[in-house]
């Protein structure tokens, strides 16, 4: 499972029968129906543009897409969460990340051996305990489509986008948060356990979101970006320059 995590994070836009192909030629024969089936454990699915094959849990209301063209220029206008796979040396957990667009800022996050929708919804009560962005993107996924989660954000006046089956780029900086967690943490560390990974991650989201600069953003941390707000001027309201925002949303409090 972790040769098939590693080759995906390479090659997204390979299905079972390309996965299996490769893990031939690397001397590991096994049939496409089982790569298939290891791939639907992970969460991971051929990125690709495809008719929709696929729903949501039946009954679960499914939300149009609303960033498409749309400029992000601040925090809290967009977040995002998505759900991806963590190996460990005996078995696997679920990682759920929310990440606001605009800094990068890793809001919450939460690890589960189950795919439910509580461990998302406790992640969801974190974030919000942070700010409250305008719209909130996922994928179609049940978790995020469950009542539990969506009448969370409704409730909070928060307009809920979902993307499309297999598009990649419509929650891409999320996405490329993934990438980047599994090289530079996951990757290296091989948690034995849920309990060691919970700490690796713990302290790599930390290091993440104060410590490593970002070139899109200006060479300055996810949590610089988050707690800073526009200043308008007296020429015509237009933006001059950044401030730090109210004490509750400083560098230090926000770690919290």
């Amino acid at each position: 499972m972790k040769m098939i995590d590693c080759q995906y994070l390479l090659t997204p836009f390979y299905g079972a029968r390309k996965m299996a192909a490769w893990l031939k030629s690397r001397g590991h024969v096994v049939s496409r129906k089982r790569v298939r089936r290891l791939m639907r454990l992970m969460g991971l699915r051929a990125v690709y543009r495809r008719p929709r094959t696929s729903t949501p849990a039946q009954g679960h209301k499914v939300y149009p897409y609303l960033l498409r063209e749309m400029q992000i220029t601040r925090p809290n206008q967009a977040w995002a969460a998505d759900i991806i796979y963590i190996p460990m040396e005996r078995g696997f957990m679920y990682l759920v990340a929310i990440m606001d667009w605009h800094s990068r800022y890793v809001l919450a996050w939460r690890l589960s051996n189950s795919l439910d929708a509580d461990f998302c919804i406790d992640a969801l009560e974190e974030a919000l305990r942070k700010g409250r962005p305008d719209i909130f993107n996922t994928d179609q996924g049940s978790q995020f489509t469950d009542e539990g989660f969506s009448g969370l954000l409704e409730r909070q006046g928060v307009r809920i986008s979902m993307d499309g089956k297999g598009r990649y780029t419509d929650n891409l900086f999320i996405e490329r948060l993934w990438r980047t967690v599994k090289y530079e943490e996951v990757y290296l560390k091989a948690y034995k356990d849920g309990r060691d990974a919970r700490a690796g991650i713990r302290e790599y989201f930390n290091f993440y979101n104060t410590e490593r600069p970002h070139q899109a953003l200006g060479y300055r941390t996810p949590a610089e970006v988050f707690a800073s707000v526009p200043v308008q001027t007296n020429h015509g309201g237009v933006v001059e320059s950044l401030r730090t925002a109210d004490t509750h949303l400083s560098v230090t409090s926000i770690l919290s």
